[in-house]
């Protein structure tokens, strides 16, 4: 199966859909948050990027699901920043405390690409790309005439804008969203994010008439398809019934769903003493027992241990989830 954007860069449309993305820079509306920033004239607006992308880390990542790492590892490049501020983001220190790095321009980021191809991974996978949606479309349309072939997974928080991944029709071949919340005062409180409830669920509404249903090759590594992540939050805070139900009502029962058990109490969540904790397996059993209860028979389940061991280090010199 061919990438959908080598496909799109062949008709000139990957070329089209870069020229529009980029021009709505200059009053930055590409997430939900809307900012309107310049940030083709320098300003940075709500997530502190301008024109450039800035990239933390690019690695090969055997720690994905298992039809994104396959064998040879999901091409994983971690963009800095994001538009949500989670207070038990994992990932906080290049999400929301990156230590300064250069920014990229389109060409540096194509080069990127193709490395981690060449390296033999599996596929691209961008993480947290909602508010870089022009700079890796730009970026394409650079690497496919040098080769770039391998598919495009696009591993986003869910708290994506319906109008910019509609530019991305076609582009993307895997949509790996989250949907943490299913209330909004979760979803204001611990990610200031009051509207994330109805905006990730539009998203993934979207994602799921693009691509559908997870397809796999001979290997059983994703070509094509979406799966959501679910990340269990202590004392049911993330919803779990309500985001089943509506991933099987209105969605399908077939969708892939991968459910997480990683949380820990990182970054400010000691501040809050009711996910000051890790979870307890009764909680995270229940969670699981829902999947059968809604007929979602497709994905994954983390071990109840996971928080163990999926914690990254982006301060390391190495890769980023090596452990010394």
């Amino acid at each position: 199966m061919v990438a959908g954007y080598v496909v799109r860069h062949r008709s000139g449309e990957l070329a089209r859909r870069a020229a529009a993305l980029q021009s709505r820079l200059d009053h930055c509306d590409i997430c939900p948050r809307r900012c309107g920033a310049n940030r083709l004239a320098g300003e940075t607006g709500g997530c502190g990027i301008g024109a450039r992308a800035v990239v933390a880390t690019a690695c090969d990542h055997h720690g994905e699901e298992p039809a994104l790492s396959g064998t040879r590892g999901s091409g994983t490049i971690f963009f800095a920043s994001c538009n949500l501020r989670c207070v038990y983001c994992q990932n906080h220190q290049i999400s929301q405390h990156w230590q300064p790095r250069p920014d990229l321009d389109t060409s540096a980021l194509a080069e990127q690409m193709l490395r981690l191809q060449e390296m033999g991974c599996h596929n691209i996978n961008l993480v947290t790309p909602s508010h870089v949606v022009p700079q890796i479309v730009a970026a394409l349309e650079i690497a496919v005439p040098l080769g770039l072939e391998i598919p495009l997974v696009y591993n986003s928080s869910g708290y994506d804008a319906v109008d910019t991944l509609q530019l991305l029709d076609g582009i993307i071949d895997v949509y790996l969203p989250d949907l943490r919340y299913a209330a909004d005062a979760p979803a204001r409180k611990y990610s200031d994010a009051p509207d994330y409830v109805p905006l990730a669920r539009a998203a993934i509404r979207e994602m799921y008439r693009q691509v559908g249903n997870l397809v796999t090759d001979a290997e059983g590594v994703a070509v094509r398809g979406l799966i959501v992540r679910h990340l269990v939050l202590p004392r049911g805070l993330s919803g779990s019934e309500a985001t089943f139900r509506f991933l099987a009502e209105e969605l399908s029962p077939e969708v892939t769903v991968s459910v997480m058990s990683q949380y820990g109490p990182g970054h400010h969540a000691a501040d809050y003493a009711e996910i000051a904790r890790t979870l307890t397996g009764a909680e995270y059993e229940q969670v699981v027992a829902l999947l059968e209860r809604f007929g979602l028979e497709n994905g994954w389940c983390q071990e109840i241990s996971a928080a163990e061991h999926y914690l990254p280090d982006f301060a390391a010199e190495s890769h980023p989830f090596e452990r010394g």
